[in-house]
């Protein structure tokens, strides 16, 4: 087991009402910077009957109006931004499926602020300058890659920028380098894994890896109990969005038990996501974030739509910052089948515990006589797919059925597929083809 550290214990385990204090302070400049300087943010306070001297501390952040990621495509490319574009010293952003890509823009503060978050991460999965950090996140506008480099970098480690891609190329890296820090999502750290047990190597012997921070897309504690298997790792969660500063906006300590919020950057709050109301900790609901120390494009309230639940008890690390549990699935992802909410994250925590398949799914969607079906694909494993015994992959496949309609409350049909014919994403995991929309 990695020993956990702490980079800035000063911020990091300050008294949580004096960081409240802070925290306020910081609100209030925020606010202010936003209603001088951004037309549709001071719009939507006018409209509020909100004005920044009606913000005296954390309590009135409930009165202030929601962002969307519609307002960010609605203002492409500079509608958000409260700083001079001569102070803009970075573009980052995200490709979207549709429509226009949601920007961000990062002033020299942004970017230092940011290092700072993601060298809280790192640090706190064991990295120290004498670590070798591969990095599998792609580069570019998407944040993952340049978060990840960039945090390694303030530690001090050497840091291996090897985007996403050729599989093969970054396991004779990891091999020959003796890279000892992992960073990617988790769905391509499971795939890693599996190419390094089919190559013959060994992790801990051939492979040096000691711990991997992933993130990029939600994942369940089964599939952190397999990447550990696989890899012989410490398996870390990271969270960020482009929208409020990439990776590092949250993290997990070596105790795994949730990921702390830098709360001196970010103010995270859960919300009803039908009503807007501010729920307790505790409680799951949509998550909300507010920046409060970025400069170049702040974000006020701005709804994640991931579901997740805050806790505020201690932490064993002594960390005393808010920490928010599992994203367990997102308010625009869900899926709704005869009524019924169904997460993907449900369904990969039902097959990540049965012996026999791989942790590689896909969802497919569909309407029949105006009726929803659902059909889970289901790679089997190399084993089991040579195996001979029908009535077993039969079994396998009842199991996941009951297990479905257990943990979902909904019937599914369940199709076992040959190894690797699911196809694999070397960044954020595809899992859902909804027909009902064509």
């Amino acid at each position: 087991m990695i020993q956990d550290r702490i980079y800035n214990s000063q911020m990091e385990c300050m008294d949580p009402e004096v960081r409240r204090k802070l925290q306020g302070e910081r609100l209030r400049a925020t606010v202010a910077l936003e209603y001088a300087n951004v037309p549709l943010y001071r719009e939507r306070m006018d409209k509020a009957g909100i004005k920044p001297e009606d913000i005296h501390s954390m309590d009135d952040l409930k009165y202030l109006p929601f962002t969307e990621k519609t307002d960010l495509r609605d203002e492409f490319p500079f509608g958000l931004l409260a700083a001079p574009k001569d102070q803009i010293v970075r573009i980052q952003g995200s490709s979207g499926t549709t429509g226009k890509p949601i920007v961000s823009g990062y002033t020299e503060n942004d970017v230092e602020v940011w290092t700072e978050m993601v060298a809280r991460s790192l640090s706190a999965a064991g990295c120290t300058q004498d670590d070798i950090v591969q990095v599998c996140y792609g580069y570019g506008l998407f944040t993952g890659g340049l978060g990840a480099h960039q945090g390694a970098s303030r530690l001090g480690a050497m840091t291996v920028p090897m985007s996403s891609g050729n599989t093969q190329r970054q396991i004779m890296m990891m091999r020959d380098l003796g890279s000892t820090i992992l960073c990617c999502t988790p769905s391509y750290a499971t795939y890693l894994g599996e190419t390094i047990r089919e190559m013959g190597l060994v992790p801990g012997k051939d492979i040096k890896l000691k711990s991997g921070v992933f993130g990029a897309e939600p994942w369940s504690e089964e599939m952190r109990v397999r990447i550990e298997e696989l890899l012989g790792i410490d398996a870390i969660d990271i969270y960020g969005l482009t929208e409020i500063a990439g990776p590092g906006v949250a993290f997990e300590c070596i105790a795994k038990h949730g990921m702390h919020v830098n709360e001196d950057h970010v103010i995270a709050e859960i919300i009803d996501p039908k009503t807007g109301e501010q729920l307790p900790y505790g409680t799951p609901g949509e998550l909300v974030f507010t920046t409060i120390t970025k400069t170049g494009q702040p974000m006020l309230r701005y709804r994640t739509h991931d579901i997740c639940t805050l806790y505020n008890d201690p932490c064993p690390c002594g960390r005393t910052t808010v920490r928010m549990g599992r994203i367990t699935g997102r308010t625009d992802d869900m899926l709704i089948i005869r009524g019924v909410n169904v997460f993907p994250s449900q369904i990969e925590s039902v097959l990540v515990g049965i012996n026999g398949v791989a942790p590689h799914y896909m969802l497919v969607v569909d309407r029949v006589n105006s009726s929803d079906t659902l059909e889970v694909k289901v790679e089997l494993t190399e084993e089991m797919f040579s195996s001979d015994t029908v009535s077993h992959i039969e079994g396998i496949s009842r199991q996941i059925s009951e297990q479905i309609k257990s943990v979902v409350g909904i019937a599914a049909k369940v199709s076992l597929v040959p190894p690797k014919s699911i196809p694999r994403s070397e960044g954020k995991a595809k899992r859902i083809i909804d027909n009902r929309k064509i």
